[in-house]
């Protein structure tokens, strides 16, 4: 975290065309991956305004000119379909201050990599809810993201992950580490490599429909939490769709199995007492609802015969990734305890446990409102 003693502020604010004059800028949010502010600014008449300043992670997004002009591209795609719709664009979806000379973000001196956008007042995010119907709302939020970009040309989208969810080839790199073994740990997390490999069948699934045709490729969040969502409220609506560093061109399927993996289980996704993890059907039913209200008339059939199953894989592959990561010695996931990617990697088998569990009943949901 880039700390504010760092920070020349006044001088970096002169480079984006914000309205009104600087006050002040302090740390805001939750996020672990970019360095982000609030900058609020005096717009005369004893108003003040606020916008977000987001110095970006260059070591996780080493592309940023990439990530920035799939923004600019979606954005600009999402504030048409907004206005046609007689909505708000300043609240329904980001909206990137622009540099004095037009570019969508600065570089200073030092290399580092910032952008700006206008704070949406009035509406927050959530890491945890205790009202289920806000899985709903944000389940609605990325369906409506993905109706409103229907028409957008996908191929003009960066891919700035390349395979990020293409599980066969997370599986290679899974059965690669077992094979190397390459800390020693492979006899210790032997339950749960076998409990993967036996399901290794199924990690082609949607990979080969897509080469068959049957499912088409559409922009995509790749990050489809709870916390991406913000709320309104005052209405309680999901609004607007956040954090969109990850939109590239993929499986609607991904987004929605990944928003099933991180909502429908009640537990920290690091949670070490597997008593407390289980598959939440009620809110497995929340986001279908939700998304379908919103998307079902885009999806085709095969994309909403393999809905249910798209949970069961995108939480699958992230349990091959999080085993790998710690039978080679835990090289990409930050660890703060030993062991953390072998709990993350059991929280994530017991998740499949009971998604296979319930998988009928999952078909069932999704089919009443199909």
């Amino acid at each position: 975290m880039t700390s504010l003693l760092e920070l020349d502020f006044p001088t970096l604010i002169r480079h984006f065309a914000f309205e009104g004059s600087f006050l002040e800028a302090c740390p805001f949010g939750n996020g672990h991956i970019h360095d982000t502010f609030a900058a609020r600014f005096d717009i005369g008449r004893g108003k003040t305004r606020r916008y977000i300043l987001q110095k970006i992670n260059t070591h996780v997004f080493t592309q940023p000119v990439r990530v920035m002009e799939n923004i600019e591209k979606v954005t600009a795609h999402l504030r048409k379909a907004i206005l046609q719709t007689g909505g708000d664009p300043s609240r329904e979806t980001l909206t990137l201050i622009p540099r004095l000379d037009g570019k969508s973000f600065y570089q200073d001196e030092t290399g580092a990599v910032w952008r700006a956008m206008i704070f949406i007042e009035g509406a927050q995010t959530y890491q945890t809810v205790s009202d289920p119907r806000l899985y709903m709302q944000a389940a609605r939020a990325f369906g409506r993201f993905q109706i409103r970009l229907t028409d957008f040309p996908v191929g003009d989208l960066h891919i700035t992950l390349p395979d990020f969810h293409n599980t066969p080839w997370r599986l290679e790199n899974f059965l690669r580490a077992v094979e190397n073994n390459a800390a020693g740990r492979a006899q210790l997390a032997r339950p749960e490599i076998d409990f993967l490999l036996q399901r290794q069948g199924q990690a082609g699934r949607l990979v080969q429909l897509q080469r068959q045709g049957q499912l088409p490729l559409r922009v995509t969040h790749n990050d489809t939490k709870l916390d991406n969502v913000m709320i309104d409220d005052r209405t309680g609506e999901g609004i607007c769709v956040i954090d969109l560093d990850t939109v590239m061109p993929g499986l609607a399927l991904y987004d929605f199995g990944d928003s099933v993996r991180s909502a429908a289980n009640p537990a920290a996704e690091d949670e070490p007492d597997l008593s407390k993890v289980f598959f939440n059907l009620p809110v497995f039913e929340r986001l279908v609802q939700g998304y379908l209200q919103e998307a079902g008339s885009l999806l085709t059939q095969a994309e909403l015969d393999n809905l249910a199953f798209s949970a069961w894989l995108i939480t699958y592959e992230q349990a091959l990734r999080f085993l790998g990561d710690y039978l080679n010695g835990d090289t990409y996931y930050k660890i703060n305890r030993p062991n953390h990617n072998l709990e993350r990697a059991r929280t994530q088998i017991k998740l499949i446990q009971g998604m296979e569990e319930h998988f009928e009943e999952m078909e069932g949901v999704v089919r009443s409102w199909g």
